[in-house]
């Protein structure tokens, strides 16, 4: 497992993009979850519907599943707190070429990027929510608004433009 404290540089600063931070929502009784990926210099965000699959090798697959969207270009690290999910971290790595850094236990404001984001998911699905029973259709639906609302800390511009011309300057 690599530390927080040994990831570049350059995570900290947000110039460089391609870094993220990633999470479980965890639903009703803690029998279902959803994933949540966001960047951290753009805010962009992907959702990625686990229903009751929370187990680390559904969640690995998931999410490099997830990345295959995502040019190689902004797929540079993945800061993760220290779930038992993210337990196959190394194979994740391998599947998708993103390098994993684990937050320091019980500290949540090293990911404060995906904390904040995971406040704004919760708008849509407050605690409580049985992610078995939201659809995939629902859930890209909540993505793309989260993608499409202005953002102070980006200069009011929608982390889809931000991503997106991200995107266009690096293929």
């Amino acid at each position: 497992m690599l530390s927080i404290g040994e990831r570049p540089a350059e995570v900290e600063d947000r110039t460089v993009p391609g870094h993220w931070e990633g999470d479980l929502i965890l639903g009703k009784y803690k029998r279902s979850a959803l994933g949540t990926l966001v960047e951290r210099t753009t805010r962009y965000t992907i959702l990625v519907p686990l229903g009751d699959k929370k187990d680390a090798e559904s969640v690995r697959i998931a999410y490099a599943e997830a990345f295959k969207s995502v040019p190689e270009a902004l797929k540079r690290s993945l800061t993760y707190d220290q779930g038992k999910e993210m337990s196959q971290h190394e194979k994740f790595t391998i599947d998708s070429g993103i390098q994993v850094y684990f937050a320091h236990p019980s500290s949540p404001w090293e990911r404060g990027t995906n904390e904040n984001t995971n406040g704004l998911v919760r708008q849509y699905f407050p605690k409580g929510t049985d992610f078995t029973q939201v659809t995939e259709e629902r859930i890209k639906d909540v993505q793309d608004l989260l993608n499409d609302r202005p953002r102070a800390v980006v200069n009011y511009y929608k982390p889809d433009e931000v991503f997106n011309k991200l995107v266009t300057l690096n293929l």
